[in-house]
């Protein structure tokens, strides 16, 4: 019964053989997803705009791969490695850094093909870098409110155009969008980010209507996170009062953990995920549920 359940389980949720490409993979969600890919036997691609914060990332990861233990809210850059030669030869099968600047939507062709070199054709994009510049609605600038919606809405979209096609070749992929609460209501400050992720949500089923087509084997689904500690939402996590308050309007009682975000990504990554496609999944702790 053990061999037969374990047969199961490696046949529905193992990575192995896979690669993956994430975006925003030096800090927060990102990193936290990467983390979860990793273990799950995915080789991955971390691409970020600062290549000093991709490779504390990268260490943190391989260095948990080592020891099981959890990963930290934030890898601050160091001028020394942590790993050994050794080490850095090991990481090196399982990881690889690629700084980039997403929001420069003509190169994302040139991002797709360079994400390939290490490990061959992304199988699994994750579109995790982002922005929330939360400003009053009379002072967004024209130039903000572009800006945003470039990296939020217009990147995860070009950059999965330029992968799919080798997706469809081999016959299955997996996109991963970040959503968010704001996907589905408004928040105070938040109009263009707001604007960002409802785009976000309709992307999606976009995508799988576009993608999600009989032999293509892809799957376009988006995880709409509650409150996680991340760089955007940092100055939150600085007001205790704050923190409580946004736990009080969960059901659960409490604000989200790296945890929490990595199964649900390993299952959207997985074939357990074969037959979702265009769905936003809300990891909240049930605060869209009151």
């Amino acid at each position: 019964m053990n061999s037969s359940l374990s047969s199961l389980q490696a046949r529905l949720f193992s990575l192995e053989g896979r690669s993956a490409l994430v975006t925003g993979a030096g800090s927060g969600l990102g990193k936290y997803m990467a983390h979860a890919l990793l273990h799950a036997g995915a080789r991955v691609v971390l691409v970020g705009r600062a290549a000093d914060r991709l490779r504390a990332a990268a260490e943190e990861l391989f260095l948990t791969l080592e020891t099981g233990g959890p990963i930290g809210h934030d890898s601050p850059p160091s001028a020394e490695s942590r790993l050994t030669a050794e080490q850095g030869r090991a990481l090196r099968d399982r990881l690889a850094c690629l700084p980039w600047d997403v929001s420069d939507l003509q190169s994302l062709p040139d991002l797709a093909a360079r994400a390939a070199e290490p490990f061959g054709a992304p199988d699994i994009l994750i579109n995790a870098a982002g922005l929330n510049p939360r400003l009053p609605w009379d002072e967004i600038s024209p130039e903000k409110w572009e800006y945003t919606l470039r990296l939020n809405l217009s990147a995860p979209f070009f950059l999965a155009r330029a992968l799919v096609p080798a997706m469809t070749v081999k016959g299955w992929g997996r996109i991963i969008n970040i959503a968010s609460l704001q996907s589905s209501r408004a928040f105070p400050n938040g109009a263009p980010y707001g604007a960002s992720k409802g785009g976000i949500a309709q992307v999606t089923r976009a995508m799988a209507e576009a993608w999600s087509r009989p032999g293509t084997g892809i799957t376009a689904n988006a995880i709409a996170p509650g409150f996680f500690k991340t760089r955007l939402t940092a100055p939150l996590f600085e007001k205790p009062e704050t923190i409580k308050a946004l736990a009080r309007q969960t059901t659960m009682g409490r604000v989200g953990t790296a945890e929490d975000i990595q199964g649900l990504t390993m299952f959207l990554a997985s074939p357990a995920s074969d037959y979702i496609t265009g769905q936003v999944i809300h990891i909240d702790g049930g605060w869209t549920a009151i």
